[in-house]
């Protein structure tokens, strides 16, 4: 499995991540004291949807695009809303171009008082994403391995805030990976707020990641699932899925409502399925 962000950007396992982001970045601005957001894999920040490689895979098309045409209720354009509006600013004559990642994402809906810190380990996609946010004193961008940051930047000094892991699955044993993270983050700082973006290709590989999981015994983790369609064989990419640890209260309810809307807008034929539940309580 390869999910590097370029090209994939803009894809409906973007969406529903990002959707998820910008929802837990509301939470944590409804209150006035500063927060910091830690993207552990933060790629290069801004894509360029009609470059080679995303337009290589052309996903984006059936992701974001079908989003920003689509004609949506009132409760959920509102709560897509921040999501929607921060793409758009990256579009303003209304021509769908190019994609902001989750450290821009993050990025545009930072107040004066929070702050973003992106790593990034390859060095290409780290020297685009330095150049991206050049002159921003809010951001800080570090040419490092993710992973590292679930010890040594934990907790932040601000004590609030979200670590996001969203890693590319170029190699094997990321699962594992998010797993033994998880477990050496929650140590330093339980109170935070982690999000674990997974790909959804082999059932028995993520249940064998939730039932890891379960096994940590921290509390608080709660599953959200898209499937575009049934599982194949032989195995390909057929859904997104995120884990949350210690999510904002609101989070679920909105979830709830947003994702089969999504499901349906980005599946064929009513294939699309959603999935909300925790993998342990409180």
């Amino acid at each position: 499995m390869n999910y590097r962000h370029s090209f994939h950007a803009g894809n409906f396992a973007d969406v529903v991540k990002h959707v998820i982001l910008t929802r837990i970045l509301a939470y944590l601005m409804r209150k006035e004291a500063a927060f910091r957001v830690i993207d552990t894999h933060a790629g290069i920040g801004l894509y360029d949807l009609f470059g080679d490689d995303a337009n290589r895979t052309g996903e984006w098309r059936e992701g974001i695009g079908r989003l920003m045409a689509a004609d949506l209720p009132e409760a959920p354009a509102a709560l897509l809303a921040p999501y929607l509006d921060v793409v758009r600013g990256f579009n303003p004559d209304g021509d769908l171009r190019f994609y902001p990642g989750s450290p821009m994402i993050t990025r545009r809906l930072l107040r004066a008082q929070d702050r973003l810190m992106a790593l990034e380990l390859h060095p290409a996609d780290a020297e685009a994403l330095r150049d991206n946010f050049a002159g921003d004193i809010q951001t800080r961008v570090t040419h490092l391995d993710g992973w590292a940051a679930l010890g040594t930047h934990l907790p932040p000094k601000e004590k609030r805030g979200l670590v996001l892991v969203d890693p590319p699955f170029e190699e094997k044993g990321e699962f594992a990976r998010m797993v033994s993270g998880l477990v050496k983050a929650h140590k330093r700082w339980p109170g935070g707020i982690y999000a674990f973006w997974y790909p959804i290709k082999d059932p028995a590989e993520v249940s064998a990641y939730v039932r890891s999981l379960e096994a940590t015994a921290i509390p608080r983790i709660l599953r959200l699932e898209l499937t575009l369609r049934p599982p194949s064989d032989p195995p390909r990419l057929h859904g997104t899925g995120m884990v949350v640890v210690n999510p904002p209260f609101v989070l679920e309810d909105e979830m709830a409502s947003l994702l089969p809307i999504l499901a349906d807008l980005l599946s064929d034929e009513g294939r699309g399925r959603s999935r909300i539940d925790w993998i342990t309580g409180e």
